[in-house]
């Protein structure tokens, strides 16, 4: 015989109190004494006492869960941001359902309709490159449900927006090569259709300009993985006149590049300095030489990206969407600093 779920009335009868009793005491309701609190909960946790989550959600017309998108769960940047998201989520008494785009616009969109049809109270996103039509995402906006980008954003969506000073992160890594006295500075760049890669890539340009550096464009690749890396430094030095740094729009283009410039017989930094844009811990410290990079605080991406989707949930202000610009940090190491060796 299938056994019944236990109830807030079964906790109530066997210790002859109210239902509305039991059900603020589990809540930690300051109107309850320690001692009742202290007796229903060891009784609900004795009895396996789980709330009905289904009856909650038609109450409240929520079902205490987020969605978040990412393109990749394994890349450091990502996991650290949905950790961040997790640590306010639960502390909010909310569930989170990951997906990850795999970099694809057609798996995107069926992470959102999924998503949509599975009532999460928000959605979280961190676009994937391949995303140039966003009718799915002003779809999100259109039903009401909260909507919060982070990293990589929409600029034609009203939303709350989570972003770091990517420019300005790209400004700091090329002064560090050109104040190290490297001239000839190349970038892999990511992809277009984002609007970091484009931040970046002014970054590096005002940096050149700022330093009288001219602007060479044929020194300018798209590089955003390591694969990606290792093709476009084979192409760099097969020149003749081989740039003397490289900075990279991530740290797995720069990994890409550091295996090619070794394999090539060159030294890092004397020969060609390197610095990437992410801060990998995962990688940054675990190559030879250690790899500089331009740290980005992803976990507290998360948080900020968490704390407004429930602020919006909570206060809903259709018309008012911020956007948070957090720092970024210049990490060196000894891929583009001689002292560091």
């Amino acid at each position: 015989m299938k056994s019944r779920q236990v109830t807030i009335k079964d906790i109530a009868r066997q210790l002859n109190i109210s239902p509305a009793t039991v059900s603020r005491a589990l809540k930690d309701h300051p109107d309850i004494s320690k001692t009742t609190k202290k007796a229903v909960v060891e009784l609900a946790a004795s009895l396996n006492y789980q709330p009905n989550s289904i009856a909650l959600s038609l109450r409240s017309k929520r079902t205490y869960t987020i969605g978040v998108i990412v393109p990749e769960i394994i890349h450091f940047f990502f996991s650290s941001a949905i950790s961040g998201i997790e640590d306010v989520a639960y502390q909010a008494g909310y569930n989170v359902i990951i997906c990850q785009s795999n970099e694809s616009y057609e798996r995107e969109v069926s992470n959102v309709n999924t998503l949509i049809n599975n009532r999460v109270d928000g959605i979280l996103i961190s676009v994937s490159k391949n995303t140039k039509d966003t009718s799915h995402l002003k779809k999100i906006t259109d039903l009401g449900i909260p909507l919060v980008f982070f990293d990589r954003v929409c600029d034609d969506i009203d939303a709350h927006k989570v972003i770091v000073e990517d420019e300005r992160g790209a400004y700091d890594a090329v002064k560090h090569l050109i104040d190290q006295g490297y001239k000839k500075i190349a970038h892999l760049a990511g992809p277009e259709t984002l609007i970091i890669s484009k931040n970046r890539i002014n970054g590096y340009v005002r940096a050149l300009k700022d330093h009288n550096i001219e602007v060479d464009e044929s020194l300018m690749m798209e590089a955003d993985n390591k694969e990606a890396g290792m093709d476009a430094m084979k192409k760099l030095l097969a020149r003749p006149d081989i740039p003397d740094a490289i900075f990279t729009v991530n740290d797995n283009a720069a990994i890409g590049a550091l295996q090619v410039i070794k394999n090539a017989g060159y030294k890092v930094p004397e020969d060609i300095a390197l610095i990437g844009f992410s801060d990998d811990q995962k990688i940054t410290s675990l190559v030879e030489p250690h790899l500089s990079s331009i740290a980005q605080p992803a976990f507290k991406i998360g948080q900020t990206a968490g704390e407004l989707f429930l602020k919006q949930i909570e206060t809903p202000e259709p018309n008012k969407y911020e956007k948070i610009i957090l720092d970024t940090e210049l990490i060196v190491r000894a891929s583009s600093d001689f002292s560091k060796n």
